[in-house]
């Protein structure tokens, strides 16, 4: 992780939604971090356990991004979580059932 230097660094966001909370934090982050940086100090891996940063998907508005990716000043980073039912199928679901 990136330690906090003082001076030359910037605010970005980190977001998490769950179905019953979303949490957005701003984060100050030293000049060269990464997005896992800014995950780690945003402490929405303390907050929600379900969070593995070792498998994380996340993004930065709403593009997939690595955990490596730079960021850049105000950037906002999505932490995404796994979808509980494929799009595609519903869809499929919802037209049979429509007849």
């Amino acid at each position: 992780m990136v330690e906090a230097e003082a001076g030359g660094g910037f605010r970005v966001e980190v977001a998490y939604a769950r179905q019953d909370v979303q949490a957005l934090v701003a984060v100050d982050v030293p000049p060269g971090a990464r997005l896992i940086d800014a995950v780690e100090l945003s402490g929405l891996l303390q907050r929600f356990r379900e969070i593995d940063p070792e498998r994380l998907d996340a993004g930065i508005f709403g593009r997939p991004a690595a955990a490596d990716t730079p960021l850049r000043p105000n950037d906002r980073v999505e932490i995404y979580r796994p979808l509980l039912v494929n799009p595609k199928e519903m869809r499929r679901k919802r037209a049979k059932a429509s007849g």
